[in-house]
């Protein structure tokens, strides 16, 4: 639901204005089947808002003066920016996407309804000012799968990670994958050029006993999750698991193989 009466008027002019476009001119034509795409795809908020635009200048064609600029709150607010760091002139941004949650099987206990698992989460990541030849992002060491886009220089790629870990999830051996770490990596040297770390919690492992007084606040909070530094120092060799065709432009961090673990020495 829109958070302003504002918005709430813009929407329902919206739908006014597609039922009076569609009733002069019903849409004829054949349905696109975009399966995988619509999780791969239409779920980052750059496709989104494409898709909005398309629909905007549809409805423009047909005699509907409807502007682009009234929507503008409703993708400010569905993907807030979770922040930008810039490296060496390419600009680096992180912004939230959906993620859909899935309904568990019924489970022994007292409740009255079924988990939802909303563990996992999905960001958006986007580049502008990158060479494609040399230069990659990395999120914990794993390339960012990139995805050109019609705007020469600007690419998107979209995160998924378990943001945190509850007693009930639909895959409960998979830990957490916050905090995570980007980096502008410059293959031709083979270090981080730099890059930023997001928090899902607070970076100091703080849990708030109260709600925010104001929008000042919860800015604050989010606004501190972030940190424009954190880069992996040193020589950095980048791991390649982007091998899902289904979904060509998303990392799903839940698909990386964990790293093994030491052995534990025995003692005497």
């Amino acid at each position: 639901m829109p958070p302003h009466p504002q918005m709430a008027l813009v929407q329902a002019l919206l739908v006014r204005a597609l039922v009076a476009r569609f009733w002069d001119e019903p849409y004829a034509g054949p349905l696109v089947r975009w399966g995988t795409e619509l999780h791969d795809r239409f779920l980052l908020p750059w496709w989104v808002q494409a898709d909005i635009a398309d629909v905007v200048d549809d409805l423009r064609e047909h005699g509907h003066a409807f502007e682009h600029e009234w929507l503008e709150p409703f993708l400010a607010f569905r993907f807030p920016r979770i922040g930008v760091v810039h490296v060496d002139g390419i600009t680096l941004e992180l912004r939230d996407a959906i993620e859909p949650w899935h309904v568990l099987a019924e489970e022994l206990g007292a409740g009255t309804s079924r988990y939802v698992d909303s563990s996992l989460e999905r960001l958006q990541v986007r580049v502008d000012g990158l060479t494609a030849t040399r230069h990659a992002v990395t999120c914990n060491g794993i390339l960012v799968p990139l995805t050109p886009t019609a705007t020469p220089g600007t690419f998107v790629a979209g995160v998924r990670f378990r943001a945190w870990q509850p007693p009930s999830a639909l895959h409960p051996t998979i830990g957490v994958h916050a905090p995570l770490v980007f980096d502008v990596v410059d293959q031709w040297s083979g270090r981080s050029l730099g890059g930023c770390t997001y928090h899902v919690v607070h970076p100091g492992g703080r849990s708030y006993e109260t709600f925010p007084v104001n929008a000042n606040e919860a800015e604050a909070r989010r606004a501190s999750r972030f940190s424009a530094g954190g880069h992996t120092p040193g020589p950095i060799e980048p791991v390649d698991h982007r091998r899902d065709g289904e979904y060509p432009r998303t990392l799903d961090l839940r698909r990386v193989p964990a790293p093994a673990r030491p052995a534990r020495a025995q003692t005497p």
